[in-house]
This record gives structure tokens, sequence and C-alpha cells, in this order.
């Protein structure tokens, strides 16, 4: 059974402050759990699993696992509907240095939303980038919903926070792209062996200082009457095209 403190405690990472603190983050359910338990570079403090979820992972006998009740599955889980286990982990440790030139990278101003962030870092996944560089203004990387709408992918992509203006100076030798409404046409476009791929806000788009230090503004050509795309789904989209 949990202590009081104990509950108190895991609960508390739910929120931003104590994460920092702490340098942890919590992951929830048996598909996201055995994702980052994959990683070598998750290093895990603690496993939180009812006996259904326990009885089926003979394989990780040798981390450190408590097995608690659905009602204490409850009490600490960020979800509506909890699901059978919680991880606790340390932030992600990124050893070696990120690697802008002759790759591609996404640079995100001002995503807000944690389903988005967390979808766009699977995305990044998916296509084989391997950084994301973030406004402050962003959703926090370990925010819960952003580690389960990434599915694990939170480990293999290195998201870092910084003011977005200073480094596309610093790195201005880097083709950059802009997604905008008035941009060039990505379907006529070669696959970028090198570039930044920048995605702006859910409802404000890209800012206009960040638009000032493009090379390129790009788009996705629509023929109906939607206004504009989801930012995930317009990042998918752009990146299924440009991606080498």
């Amino acid at each position: 059974m949990l202590s009081k403190t104990q509950l108190k405690y895991i609960q508390s990472l739910g929120h931003k402050k104590q994460r920092d603190e702490e340098g942890l983050f919590i992951a929830e359910g048996p598909k996201i759990v055995a994702e980052l338990l994959a990683e070598n570079n998750c290093r895990v403090k603690q496993v939180y699993g009812v006996k259904e979820w326990i009885n089926d992972v003979a394989e990780y006998a040798a981390i450190p696992l408590i097995e608690i009740t659905e009602e204490e599955l409850e009490r600490i889980s960020q979800l509506k509907t909890p699901n059978q286990v919680l991880l606790v982990a340390e932030k992600i440790d990124w050893t070696e240095k990120p690697v802008f030139k002759k790759s591609i990278t996404l640079v995100l101003d001002t995503i807000q939303d944690p389903g988005n962030m967390g979808t766009i870092i699977r995305l990044a996944d998916w296509f084989g980038i391997k950084q994301i560089i973030c406004s402050h203004e962003c959703a926090d990387n370990y925010n819960p919903k952003v580690v389960q709408a990434s599915m694990g992918s939170i480990a293999r992509v290195r998201v870092e926070y910084t003011d977005l203006a200073a480094w596309l100076s610093e790195n201005n030798e880097i083709p950059s792209y802009a997604a905008a409404l008035d941009g060039e046409d990505i379907t006529q476009m070669k696959r970028l062996a090198e570039g930044i791929i920048i995605i702006g806000n859910e409802s404000k788009g890209i800012s206009n200082e960040i638009l000032d230090k493009v090379n390129s503004k790009i788009t996705i050509k629509g023929k109906g009457k939607a206004e504009s795309l989801n930012a995930a789904v317009a990042t998918g989209i752009i990146l299924s095209h440009l991606c080498p």
C-alpha cells in the first residue's frame, strides 16, 4: 500500500514546477511504459503497476516495481481512465550535442496544446528527425499529456527550449522554411537534405519576429473552405513531402 506521502509526491509530478525541481516525469499505460523501458537513455526510478499488469511482464523483473491496487492507480494517475501502470523516470539526459547541419531540424513557435506537442514529437520520430527546438512559450515536453501523445518518442527525439529569434540568427547558414498560408507549395519542392522547418502557434501562426529571420515560406495548398489545418496535422503533411 502506498503511503499518503507517496501518493501526494507522485501526484505532484503532474505539475511542471515539481517536475523541474525533481528532474522527473511520469508516463502511463502498458504501451508507453514498454516503449520507455526499452530505451537505454530512460532511467527509471519506479514503476507502479496493478497485479494484472505485473503478472504479464515477467521480463521486467529487474526494474524497481511496486504492486498497487486499482484504487491507488486512480489516485496517482493523470488520466481520466487509468491504464494498469505508471512509470516515474528521470528526464532524458542527452549526452551528445545536437547536429543541425546536413539534417532536418523541426522548430516550434508557441505550440501550446499538449496533444499537438506530443503528436509532433511522435511525427518527428516517425520521419527520423532527431531534434526539435521550441520557443519558451511551447508546452512542456514532460507534461503528462505530451508524454502520452508522444507514445514513447520523447525518449528518441531531443526537445530543447530557447530564444528562437536568437537561435535562428546563430544558425542562419542553414536554410529555414516557415509554414504559412502564403508560401511555396510543398508539393512542388524537392526533398530537403538540410533545413530548419518552422511550425507556428495553433491560432496565430508564426510570429513576425521569427518570419523576419527565415529564408522561405512554405504552404500546404488546400481545395476546400477550411481556414487552416491543425498544427500537428500540418506538420505531418509537410514532413511527408520534405523529409529525405
